[in-house]
């Protein structure tokens, strides 16, 4: 192998090359002896003031959430690396997140040097042993090794693009070390990549004009929204308003629209509201825009054909695969969603402007709903006395309302896998579009906690709130640490009831045996310190009131909140239980 000087270019530096033009700030991962040419790489930007920086995760998977969070919130592709065999099999989960939550990603993952294949070298994973690339290809949207130098511009080129385009995903690629470490003597061939990641803004024009004469025949539309829906809701929003359109979301994207909004019914789906479903389920609507999605179960609550899955749907999105999923729409629409949204509204306006007195329009323009709304409006009067409880130890409700109170409205909230799921979807107060994200695709225990930090490193001085349970922060509490070493603003509202709640209400629920959710007594504060967080212990909402939310936000690293809640109060999951039951009443 050529021996590197270590202020010569390498072909790693070819590969960080392209991230920066494509505005890459942080690569998130965990260093070792085969990914080391990236890593020298790295050092040299660092040296010379450049980006991308290095950002180590304690744990590979940890790496992949944090590259996750950086890409939901600056819209720039996501960066994750790690070392060869147990260091890429480490990922696999983290990258199975993103690819369920259409994250953009690229992966970088090593092999050992192609003279040593089949040899057994150590962490060996070439395709004569443990076949990371393999394993990479169920859960990327493109995942390719690079068997010749020739072929690294190429396949890099390849992997961005895949990863940026409408399906979106992680893309990965497997280069082994003695590739990335040869010389670079020329600059990058492909010049202004970022153009080309752009998506296109073409639709199917001919459905798209069906689907124009259709609104003005309906009497009443409604607005479903899903997940792909996540950069094209501000075009959404103004066309609905311009037909007074009502708006459910599903659970992953509750945060698409704001709480506050006039038209916002709620959440359909797993832990949703009844209002949610009476909208949907109104006599009078004619249509149902459903815009991104797949239909999975916890965004149908349980495959609600009443409500969800019938003929009144119209179905939008870019992403051919998803029509697969609904055969019974009455049309289907491919393109571009923010394009279409926006014709829409042309078309809408255009028609407000001629004085035509169409079905979907015949309302006064004058006396549009402007009153905002509060998470309030989307409760039963049971839930509203469960959410202003003030008992001892202190319910979720309660708790979500304090958190709903001492937040500041620019808050991103993070939501972890668990009972808190069902706490968040049905009982947090989201102020603006785009702050609360939550991986419901996979449904990863221990994401949050790393996204959370990638959101944090991301936005440097915005609040962002990390919600999770105590079994979630059991995987995955060593992360607390990198937030510790860079001195990011990070608050984990641990919920804690010495529980595997999701499991424990589950059991009981669906009448199964009570085994295997119990978790021990542990001091989460007092450990979170010993890491270098600063922490409190609550057991009551007064307590939760009486924090220096101020303070606890502009502090130079993560906060830890212990919050001992009511273990035996149960969550909002019925949907999940039909499903799990096999119940298939609506």
């Amino acid at each position: 192998m050529v021996k590197i000087k270590s202020n010569q270019r390498t072909q790693a530096d070819i590969i960080l090359d392209y991230l920066e033009e494509l505005g890459v700030e942080y690569i998130f991962g965990v260093p070792g002896g085969a990914i080391e040419p990236l890593y020298n790489a790295l050092a040299r930007r660092e040296a010379a003031g450049k980006r991308p920086k290095s950002i180590v995760a304690r744990h590979e998977s940890g790496a992949a959430f944090m590259a996750d969070g950086y890409a939901r919130v600056t819209g720039k592709l996501g960066v994750c690396c790690a070392t060869t065999g147990p260091g890429t099999t480490n990922l696999i989960t983290g990258i199975a997140s993103a690819f369920a939550d259409h994250t953009p990603l690229l992966v970088i993952t090593p092999q050992t040097a192609l003279p040593t294949f089949g040899q057994k070298g150590l962490q060996e994973s070439s395709c004569d042993e443990i076949n990371t690339t393999s394993m990479m290809d169920y859960c990327t949207v493109y995942s390719s090794f690079v068997s010749h130098i020739d072929q690294l511009e190429r396949k890099l080129y390849h992997a961005i693009i895949e990863a940026t385009q409408p399906r979106r995903g992680p893309a990965h690629l497997s280069i082994p070390m003695d590739i990335m470490a040869m010389p670079a003597y020329n600059p990058p061939q492909y010049q202004h990549i970022g153009n080309r990641t752009k998506a296109s803004k073409a639709v199917d024009n001919s459905a798209l004009e069906k689907l124009c004469n259709k609104m003005l025949n309906a009497n009443k539309a409604i607005i479903f929204i899903g997940l792909g829906a996540r950069y094209a809701t501000d075009a959404i929003l103004k066309f609905a308003e311009i037909i007074l359109a009502d708006i459910v979301t599903a659970p992953e994207a509750k945060g698409f629209i704001p709480t506050r909004h006039h038209l916002n019914k709620g959440v359909f789906g797993f832990a949703g509201h009844d209002s949610a479903r009476k909208t949907l389920t109104d006599s009078d609507i004619s249509i149902i825009l459903a815009i991104g999605t797949g239909f999975d179960e916890l965004s149908t609550a349980g495959w609600d054909k009443k409500a969800l899955l019938n003929v009144r749907l119209v179905h939008i999105d870019d992403h051919l695969e998803n029509f697969t999923y609904s055969p019974f729409a009455n049309l289907h629409v491919h393109g571009n969603i923010q394009s279409v949204f926006e014709i829409l509204f042309q078309r809408a306006t255009k028609s407000i402007e001629e004085g035509r007195r169409c079905p979907i329009l015949n309302f006064d323009q004058n006396k549009k709903k402007t009153l905002s709304r509060t998470i309030l409006n989307l409760l039963r009067k049971d839930e509203i006395t469960a959410y202003n409880d003030e008992s001892i130890p202190i319910k979720p409700q309660r708790m979500m309302h304090c958190l709903n109170e001492l937040m500041p409205d620019s808050t991103h909230f993070v939501i972890d896998a668990g009972n808190i799921w069902a706490w968040a979807t049905h009982y947090l107060n989201i102020q603006e579009s785009h702050q609360y994200h939550i991986g419901m695709g996979f449904g990863t225990m221990a994401w949050g906690i790393g996204t959370a930090t990638g959101i944090a490193i991301a936005l440097k001085n915005t609040p962002v709130c990390c919600i999770t349970g105590d079994g979630s922060y059991l995987m995955s509490s060593h992360e607390i640490t990198v937030a510790v070493q860079h001195k990011v603003p990070l608050i984990i509202v641990l919920i804690n009831d010495a529980c595997l709640g999701m499991v424990k209400h589950g059991q009981a629920i669906g009448g199964g045996e009570e085994i295997g959710y119990q978790l021990p007594i542990i001091n989460y504060a007092e450990i979170a310190r010993q890491l270098g967080a600063q922490a409190f212990t609550i057991e009551s909402g007064s307590d939760l009131q009486k924090l220096d939310m101020l303070q606890i936000c502009q502090y130079k690293g993560p906060t830890l909140i212990d919050v001992h809640i009511d273990p035996d109060e149960i969550p909002p999951m019925g949907a999940r239980m039909k499903v799990l039951n096999h119940d298939e009443s609506t």
